[in-house]
């Protein structure tokens, strides 16, 4: 154990919670504006200190448990793409961002963890954000790190590039480093999900799993307002069907014993994953529950960050914080 605290803002179905758990952090206070995700955070972490609220009216004076905290964690809704960034859809999306920014100044924690897309970290048209971050936290006395990371390296079995901010006080900035890797290969999505599927006494399930000998392609919530669960686009499902899996629907059990798994046959002969074994795929252990029906289940997993990426995160900046004040360890932060 750590013996450090932390806040989670926006924090969907708690995949960045339960990770910083898992690297001994203790938590204060949770948030998030959906109802069932807030339903699941209870259901799996009772002792948890929920609140069913928008960042945006979160009033850190109402809440006096989120001062004098180590970490700030904020598993941030997507920004859109490049193509979209500027368009009135994601205004809500930079609002957040802009509102942890000044939830740092209310709170003042010793770090900040913001993840999010890659290319927040990576494209020019994001540059005024990251500008306006900078502008809002130096002062402060942070020091910004940007960074992407792959959840595959981090033993999760799917391609998830995620992009990732980390601001510490300056007196332990110079010991943080971003985590490396703690996987030398990648975990299969067959292998990830072997014993979800030979759960109902599916015969072929050894046999599927040696098709699906690579990670799984990035897994996509989507918005609470347009459509169900879905696979993504066709590219996506393209790479799943060369794993043997139906694309059209997520099944509502594992295949039983009567299941015959032939490809060749179409449609009818593939697999259909369910929405507790995507949840799987994003790292969360099979224990945890998800709220809600199927779409709404699905959408928590979709847009969660997967735990073992929270875990190393988290691992990274308790080792900077538990640095002796003005270790260097010689990272330079990219602009």
């Amino acid at each position: 154990m750590t013996g450090l605290t932390f806040v989670d803002v926006c924090s969907g179905a708690g995949g960045l919670a339960l990770g910083l758990e898992q690297a001994g952090f203790v938590s204060r206070l949770l948030l998030d504006i959906e109802r069932y995700a807030c339903e699941t955070l209870k259901t799996n972490r009772p002792y948890w200190n929920v609140l069913e609220s928008d960042l945006l009216d979160f009033d850190p004076v109402d809440h006096p448990e989120v001062y004098d905290v180590d970490l700030l964690a904020a598993g941030l809704p997507r920004v859109k793409s490049s193509a979209t960034v500027t368009r009135h859809s994601s205004d809500a999306e930079i609002r957040l961002i802009q509102a942890t920014a000044y939830l740092v100044h209310a709170v003042q924690p010793r770090a900040l963890i913001v993840e999010n897309v890659p290319t927040l970290v990576e494209e020019d048209s994001f540059a005024s954000i990251r500008d306006f971050l900078h502008k809002e936290l130096e002062h402060l006395g942070y020091e910004l790190t940007w960074f992407v990371l792959n959840a595959a390296d981090f033993g999760v079995p799917q391609d998830r590039r995620q992009g990732i901010l980390v601001a510490v006080k300056r007196q332990w900035a110079s010991a943080f480093r971003p985590p490396r890797p703690t996987v030398d290969e990648y975990v299969s999505v067959g292998a990830a999900l072997m014993p979800s599927m030979r759960s109902r006494g599916w015969p072929d399930a050894d046999r599927w799993a040696a098709k699906a000998t690579s990670v799984a392609p990035t897994l996509v919530g989507g918005s609470k307002v347009h459509g169900g669960p879905d696979f993504g686009p066709s590219g996506t499902k393209a790479r799943w069907r060369r794993m043997g899996v139906y694309t059209k629907s997520f099944g509502n059990e594992p295949p039983g014993p009567d299941f015959q798994w032939d490809p060749s046959l179409g449609d009818d002969g593939l697999v259909r994953i369910t929405v507790d074994q995507t949840a799987l795929i994003q790292g969360f252990p099979d224990d945890w529950h998800f709220a809600g029906g199927k779409t709404a289940r699905y959408r928590q997993v979709g847009n969660a960050a997967p735990p073992p990426v929270g875990e190393a995160l988290g691992r990274a900046v308790a080792e900077a914080l538990r640095a002796p004040l003005g270790s260097n360890a010689g990272y330079t932060s990219s602009p």
